[in-house]
C-alpha cells in the first residue's frame, strides 16, 4: 500500500479505501507479470512503481470534475488512466494505444481489477476523425514535446475542456516554444501546477491547457508529422 512507502496521499488531496488499495496491489502484480511478456515499463521496483507510476498518475484526480469523461492517448500499461479510474470510478475512461499487445494487457488488467473502461487500438490521428471534441479531458504521459502532444491530444477535447500534460520540472523553454502551436490548435495555457513526489522521485508539473476554440480539422496530421515536423 502507499503508506508502506511513506506516501501521504492526503498531501495530494487523496484518500483510498481498502478495496482501492487492494486494486493497486493487484495492479502491481499484473504489471510485473505482464512485463515479462510485453515491454510495458522499465520501472519494476515496487516503491518506484507506487511513486513514479501510481502516485504520479493520480495527482490530477482532485482537479477532475465529477462524472466527467477522459481519454488517455498512448496509454501503454494504463498510465495514467487506470490509476485515475481506481481513485475516481465516477469518471468515464477511454484508453488508446497503437500497440495491440498493450491493449490486450489492459483488457486482462481491467477484468482482474473489475473496472470498466473503453479500450481502443488505434493511432491518435485516425481516431480523431470519429472522436473529435468528445471528451472533457485528455491526458498523456507520453515522452514528446508540448507541440507534438498538443497536436495529438487537443483535437479530442471539448471546447471548455482541458488537455492536461504531465511534465518534469524544467519545461519553461519547451512551453514557450509551444505557445504558437497551442493557439493554432485551439488551446490556451491556463495554469501550471507543481508538486514534489516523495522517495526522491523529483518534481512533477501539470500543464492545464484549456480548449477555447475548435481545432482545425487538418490536425492531427498523419505520417508521424506531429513528431517529425512539430508546429
Amino acid at each position: 500500500m502507499f503508506k508502506d512507502f511513506q506516501i501521504d496521499l492526503k498531501q495530494y488531496g487523496l484518500q483510498l479505501d481498502d478495496y482501492q488499495n487492494k486494486q493497486f496491489e493487484r495492479y502491481y502484480e499484473i504489471l510485473i507479470e505482464g512485463n515479462e511478456k510485453t515491454n510495458l515499463t522499465g520501472i519494476v521496483e515496487k516503491i518506484d512503481v507506487y511513486t513514479k507510476h501510481f502516485l504520479d498518475s493520480i495527482v490530477i484526480c482532485k482537479y477532475l470534475n465529477k462524472n466527467s469523461s477522459l481519454i488517455d492517448i498512448g496509454t501503454g500499461a494504463g498510465f495514467p488512466a487506470v490509476p485515475i479510474k481506481i481513485v475516481r470510478p465516477d469518471i468515464e475512461i477511454c484508453m488508446v494505444d497503437s500497440v495491440l499487445k498493450k491493449i490486450d494487457f489492459l483488457q486482462t488488467l481491467n477484468q482482474s481489477l473489475q473496472i470498466k473502461s473503453e479500450l481502443i487500438h488505434a493511432r491518435a490521428e485516425d481516431l480523431a476523425k470519429t472522436r473529435r471534441e468528445k471528451y472533457d479531458y485528455c491526458v498523456s504521459r507520453a515522452v514528446a514535446n508540448m507541440s507534438t502532444l498538443c497536436e495529438y491530444c487537443l483535437p479530442f477535447v471539448k471546447i471548455g475542456g482541458y488537455f492536461i500534460a504531465y511534465k518534469s520540472e524544467n519545461i519553461e523553454e519547451e512551453l514557450q516554444k509551444s505557445l504558437s502551436a497551442i493557439k493554432i490548435l485551439g488551446g490556451k495555457i491556463e495554469k501550471v501546477e507543481e508538486m514534489v513526489l516523495p522517495n526522491d522521485a523529483g518534481k512533477r508539473k501539470l500543464i492545464f491547457i484549456k480548449k477555447v476554440s475548435a481545432t482545425p480539422k487538418i490536425f492531427p496530421r498523419g505520417k508521424n508529422k506531429p513528431r517529425i515536423e512539430p508546429l
